[in-house]
């Protein structure tokens, strides 16, 4: 899968502003400011899709951002196009770690791919966030 795009729509949740993707049922996200909501509507779509990719199951298409109609129940405050990384395929990789660091993961990990691959999403991640902070 290579790179989606979702519209979405942020509106005002009590003190701060969630997210919801009306082509995604049940897919949402929330965050203190629109910014931090749009960034945490990424990385929800992106769990998302690699979720759906586990399970073989299909994504609704992305609905054109002008065609979503106007919910009169919602205060909406933003349409967003959010953009995630689908999986592709694996690719085989030939690393070097120190003996202790790959230990210290078998000891937690039945998968040292999944494990490290996972990492690697939530720092990625982290990193973001404090780019936009």
């Amino acid at each position: 899968m290579a790179t989606v795009i979702y519209p979405a729509i942020v509106e005002r949740a009590g003190d701060g502003y969630s997210v919801f993707f009306p082509d995604l049922p049940g897919l949402t996200s929330a965050g203190r400011t629109v910014t931090e909501a749009v960034i945490n509507a990424e990385e929800a779509l992106a769990g998302h899709l690699i979720v759906s990719a586990e399970y073989g199951d299909d994504l609704n298409p992305a609905t054109d951002i002008a065609a979503l109609e106007h919910d009169p129940e919602v205060e909406e405050v933003a349409r967003v196009l959010v953009r995630a990384e689908g999986p592709g395929k694996s690719v085989r990789l030939n690393i070097t770690l120190d003996e202790g660091l790959v230990s210290a993961i078998d000891k937690v990990a039945s998968n040292r791919s999944g494990f490290l691959a996972e990492a690697a999403r939530e720092l990625l991640a982290h990193r973001r966030k404090l780019e936009v902070a």
